[in-house]
Parts: C-alpha cells; sequence; structure tokens
C-alpha cells in the first residue's frame, strides 16, 4: 500500500482485494481485445448479470429487479430506513474494465463486511443497486434506469428511441423482460430512502495531475447544449471576391476560439463537437455550418451566464460575417449539488485512509444525480484515473488505488449507517 495509507479500517471483514480479483474476473468475461463490451440489453449485459447475481447469492440478500431493469439486493436492519449504495454493469462499446462496475463490485464487498461484522443485521437496512443502462450507448438516452426510478424519464422521447438496426428500446426491453409503459413504477424503490452512495473512476486527469488518489465529489455538472446554425450563401469559391463572400463556416470557426474564452471567464467547460456544413463541397462558399455546442458548469448562474455569453458572441460573429444564426436547444439539465453532510462524511473517510482530501466536481454525469434529484441525500467519492481517460480500453486505475478507494468507500458506508442512525434519534 502506498505512504498515504494512515489508518486501517475497523473491520478486518474487508477484503478489496477480493473486488480487484473480482473486476479482473469479469474483464475477462465480457472484454476482448478491444475493451468491455457489456452494452445495456444485450445477450453480454444478460450475463453480466447473471455473474452479479451468482455473486450475490452468497449473501443473505433480498434479489429484485424492478420495472425499469434495476438489479437490487437487499441486507435488513434493524430500522426500515435504506442505505443505498449504486453502480452500473453496463459499458459502453470497447469501453474500459472499471467504468461503473467498480461501483458495483466494492458495494457487494462493503455488503459481505456489514453482514459479517454485525451477524446479518446492520444498524439500518443497506441495498445494492445495479442501474439499467446508464451509459446510453446503444438508444442514446443515458441514465435510462435511475431516470425512470426518480420520475423524470421523458417518457414520450424514450418511447420513439432506436438503435442503430432500428431497434426500438421498447422491443429490446421486453426481451429482457421490462414493460417499457411500467418502468416509472420503480420509483417505489426509493420511498424509504435515506442515502445514496456512489463510487466512480473519475474519467479525468483532475486527481491524476495532483497525485492524488481520492476525491470527494461536490455534485455534477449542469448542462446547456445546442446546436447552433450559421447561415451565409453558396457562392463560386473561384469567382467571388474575398470581401464580397457570406461564408457561413468563418463564423462558426470564430465560435471555435470564442468558447475557450467564454470557459475561462466563466470557470466552466465549452466544447464544440460537430460541424457539418452544405453545400459542402470544394468549390463552394459555405452556405450554412451547423456546431454543436455542450457547456457545463457547477453553479447554475454561471452556466446561464456562459450560454448568454455565447448567443452574444455568435450573433457579433453573423453580424461581422454578414450572415445569420439561429439557435436550437438539443438537451438541458440543471447542476445537481449532493449533500453537505455526506460530502463532509466522504472527506473524513478518505481523510482517514489516505490522509489527503480533496474536492471536485463531476463533469460526466452519473446515476447519483438522478437519485439526488428524487430528494435523497447524495454524495459520490472518485478515483484518480490514469491517463485520465474513460470510455477507452486503455482505461485503468493503480491497483493501490483501487484498495483504497474500496477501504475509504467502506469507511464512507460506516460513517453513512451512523449519521442515520443519529438523524432517526433527533
Amino acid at each position: 500500500m502506498p505512504n498515504c495509507f494512515k489508518q486501517t479500517h475497523m473491520s478486518n471483514f474487508l477484503q478489496p482485494k477480493r473486488t480487484i480479483a473480482e473486476l479482473k474476473e469479469l474483464r475477462s468475461l465480457t472484454g476482448d481485445e478491444n475493451g468491455a463490451q457489456r452494452v445495456a440489453f444485450t445477450n453480454m449485459w444478460t450475463t453480466t448479470r447473471a455473474w452479479l447475481r451468482k455473486k450475490l447469492e452468497e449473501l443473505p440478500v433480498e434479489i429484485h429487479s424492478d420495472e425499469a431493469g434495476n438489479l437490487w439486493a437487499m441486507l435488513k436492519g434493524e430500522s426500515e430506513r435504506e442505505l443505498l449504495i449504486g453502480g452500473h454493469m453496463d459499458s459502453v462499446p470497447n469501453g474500459g474494465w472499471l467504468d461503473g462496475c467498480l461501483n458495483v463490485m466494492a458495494g457487494v464487498e462493503i455488503l459481505r463486511r456489514i453482514h459479517a461484522q454485525y451477524g446479518g443485521k446492520p444498524p439500518v437496512t443497506v441495498r445494492l443497486v445495479d442501474w439499467a443502462d446508464e451509459e446510453g450507448a446503444r438508444f442514446g438516452k443515458s441514465l435510462f434506469g435511475s431516470s425512470a426510478c426518480s420520475g423524470t424519464l421523458n417518457m414520450e422521447e424514450a418511447r420513439g428511441l432506436k438503435d442503430r438496426d432500428g431497434v426500438r428500446l421498447s422491443d429490446a426491453l421486453k426481451q429482457v423482460g421490462v414493460d417499457f409503459e411500467r418502468v416509472k413504477e420503480s420509483g417505489k424503490e426509493l420511498k424509504k430512502a435515506a442515502a445514496y452512495l456512489e463510487l466512480h473512476i473519475e474519467q479525468g486527469p483532475v486527481l491524476l495531475d495532483l497525485d492524488l488518489p481520492l476525491g470527494a465529489v461536490l455534485g455534477t455538472f449542469g448542462v446547456e447544449r445546442h446546436a447552433i446554425t450559421f447561415h451565409g450563401q453558396a457562392a463560386h469559391s473561384g469567382s467571388t471576391p474575398m470581401n464580397r463572400r457570406k461564408d457561413a463556416f468563418l463564423a462558426a470557426g470564430k465560435m471555435s476560439q470564442e468558447i475557450y474564452k467564454i470557459a475561462e471567464r466563466n470557470g466552466g467547460v465549452c466544447t464544440i463537437g460537430s460541424c457539418t456544413t452544405k453545400p459542402g463541397i470544394v468549390t463552394s462558399v459555405v452556405e450554412e455550418c451547423r456546431i454543436t455546442l455542450d457547456q457545463r458548469h457547477l453553479d447554475a448562474a454561471a452556466l446561464a451566464k456562459m450560454l448568454r455569453e455565447a448567443k452574444a458572441a455568435s450573433e457579433r460573429f453573423a453580424t461581422e460575417g454578414k450572415v445569420k444564426v439561429s439557435w436550437d436547444r438539443l438537451w438541458q439539465i440543471e447542476p445537481v449539488l449532493f449533500n453537505n453532510d455526506l460530502i463532509g462524511l466522504c472527506d473524513e473517510a478518505i481523510g482517514e485512509t489516505c490522509g489527503k482530501k480533496y474536492r471536485l466536481p463531476s463533469g460526466p454525469l452519473h446515476d447519483a444525480a438522478e437519485v439526488a434529484r428524487a430528494g435523497v441525500p447524495t454524495v459520490m467519492m472518485f478515483v484518480q484515473s490514469l491517463h485520465g481517460i474513460s470510455h477507452n480500453k486503455i482505461e485503468d486505475t493503480k491497483e493501490e488505488h483501487l484498495e483504497l478507494c474500496v477501504r475509504a468507500f467502506d469507511g464512507l458506508a460506516e460513517k453513512t449507517m451512523i449519521w442515520l442512525q443519529r438523524k432517526a434519534q433527533k
């Protein structure tokens, strides 16, 4: 273990090395030379679920799947108040070996520890959930299972979703025993939820650059995602003087630089992820240029300011280039802030495990955001990602850091159970 490990967890029942071994076992079962292949609602995902069930059946837990296809395992406690630990076993195609499944398998190990330490009867009920289709890799809808459970899922939008082969989401769900029209009935699973914890690889380079193994997550970024279309005029590329052109691409090109300035001024992130032009031939000035802009921030006011500045910039560049501009919203979600008490407990668990604390926001979305939106006190813990890369077969984390995160996450679970007991006594 690294030098930062200062305090052994109070329990001798926890075996973080077992979690790592199981993650490697899962990698061998569901991956290939290109990476993980656990795409939700596919045969490999079904195989993954069967493997997970087998692990859970070794414990005295009640196991069931809800109406949205989320898998639950419950260890009953003295109190009906529930501590939820969550993650997701699905991956993107050619994904990493830790994304999502680390959360779940660490949760399995924590269930083992709690059962052994408390003789099968912890002070509160503890439930582990494997959310269905967090990634949205097949149908383009992320957080499917958790958003159905939280009640925020747009049913009309989801009803029309198809994969690249034309298979409807509703039909794919039917193949795994899920009735699409009933998925929101899964909301009953949160009725007794008193706290939700989620562990995840960071997926970015912040902890790596700071040489820190773990971090407490403040919340998930809000997102404003738009398509911006500049409308100019097609003209012959040889006969049209430069000062007479109405070049839609010129205005869009100026936006690509401006969004970095906007992000820097406001402390957020901005990305132009795609660009398409019409008529799209080498002998014509661009008549129409469509770019997509993704803006993210943890502060709602700052996010709104970034959007205003981007719109003002697009109008300015359109005027300068003698073109017009239009905006279409593609998607939006407000920032989700996690529970302050639980962030503090997460800090404590990290400090007791490795002595070095750090708090950071999450740029990517996670199921934890949907649980928080449902009103359940929530927090996440991040563990360092080597290369700062995820959704890629090179995704990795040092094994010593994996051991640390299982220990720290277990410490957080223990602290949260005590926190729930104290709240119930008030």
